[in-house]
C-alpha cells in the first residue's frame, strides 16, 4: 500500500528533518512493507537518507526549468534534491490559487516528459456530491481531460473537496462507490485522501479498491504516521 503524508504548508526544515528521522527509524524498526511518501513545503526539502521505500516529493511545482516566475520553483531547484515525486492538481490548488484543468495538465505532461512519478488529485466539492454518484463520477472524469492515464508513474488521489481538513470523511460506502466508478477507467492506484487519520484508515484500507491513503493533518505529528503506516502492515 501507499501511505503518503502531505504537510501543506506546515513544518521548518528543522522539524522536518526531525520527522524524517523518526519516520524512518520507525520504517526500518518496524520491518514495514509499505510504500511511504512524505510531501515537505518547499523551503525545507533535502536530500534525506532515509529506507529505500520512504520518497519524498514537493507539493507543487511551475511547469519550467528555470525562469521568471516569481514565489515558483521549477525543475532545476528540484533537481538540486533529486527529487522525481510530485503531487499535481491538489484541490486546494485548484480552489483557492485558481489552477485550471489546463493549468493542471500542463504541469501534468511537463513532469511526465522528465520522467516524475506523479501523485495526480481529483475530487469533488460538496454540491456535487449532493446531486449524486453520477454527477460525482462526471466532475471526477472532467479533471482527468487532458491527463495521460496509462502513464507508469501515475498515482490517483481522490479526495472529496468537502473531507479535505473540514474532519469529515466520506463514508465507507460512499469510498467504495466513487473508487469502483473510477477504476472502471484508472488502472494506476488509486488512493483516498480526507480527513484520513489513525481512528478510520483500517476501514479506508480495506475497501476493495482503494491503494492507499493520502493523508494531510494527521500526518503532520510523526507518532499518528507512523501508527497508520503500521496499520497497513497488519492488514498486509
Amino acid at each position: 500500500m501507499i501511505i503518503a503524508s502531505n504537510f501543506k504548508t506546515n513544518h521548518t526544515r528543522a522539524s522536518t528533518r526531525a520527522y524524517m528521522e523518526e519516520l524512518d527509524r520507525f520504517v526500518r524498526e518496524s520491518g514495514s512493507r509499505q510504500r511511504v511518501m512524505v510531501f515537505p513545503p518547499a523551503t525545507a526539502l533535502e536530500r534525506f537518507e532515509t529506507a529505500p521505500q520512504i520518497v519524498t516529493g514537493v507539493q507543487n511545482a511551475y511547469p519550467v526549468e528555470k525562469g521568471s516566475f516569481t514565489g515558483e520553483i521549477g525543475l532545476e531547484q528540484i533537481d538540486e534534491f533529486g527529487l522525481r515525486t510530485i503531487l499535481v492538481g491538489h484541490s486546494e490548488r485548484r480552489h483557492i490559487f485558481g489552477e485550471t484543468q489546463q493549468m493542471c495538465a500542463q504541469k501534468y505532461t511537463f513532469f511526465q516528459t522528465h520522467g516524475f512519478e506523479i501523485v495526480y488529485c481529483i475530487g469533488e466539492p460538496e454540491a456535487v456530491r449532493q446531486k449524486g454518484i453520477e454527477a460525482v463520477v462526471d466532475y471526477n472524469f472532467a479533471q482527468l481531460e487532458g491527463i495521460d492515464l496509462d502513464y507508469g508513474k501515475l498515482i490517483v488521489a481522490y479526495e472529496p473537496v468537502w473531507a479535505i481538513g473540514t474532519g469529515l470523511t466520506a463514508s465507507a460506502e460512499q469510498i467504495d462507490e466513487t473508487l469502483t466508478r473510477l477504476r472502471r477507467k484508472i488502472k494506476a492506484p488509486l488512493l483516498y485522501g480526507g480527513s484520513v487519520k489513525p481512528a478510520n484508515t483500517e476501514e479506508i484500507l480495506k475497501i476493495e479498491n482503494c491503494d492507499g491513503v493520502l493523508v494531510g493533518t494527521a500526518s503532520w505529528d510523526v507518532g499518528q504516521f507512523c501508527e497508520m503506516i503500521a496499520i497497513a502492515d497488519r492488514l498486509s
